[in-house]
């Protein structure tokens, strides 16, 4: 398995592993935490699942 291949797959598991999260956080009627620019955003789970 080349690097690229690699690469491929450990981003795909990233991203299948954030739609289960916010799933589940969606379901928990919950928010999300992220930083942009040094500021703290929260964004509730149901927002990000459109």
């Amino acid at each position: 398995m080349n690097n690229i291949q690699l690469r491929d797959k450990i981003i795909s598991g990233l991203e299948l592993n954030f739609k289960k999260l916010v799933s589940a956080k969606s379901k928990e009627d919950k928010e999300l935490i992220f930083s942009k620019s040094g500021k703290i955003i929260r964004v509730k789970a149901r927002n990000l699942e459109k």
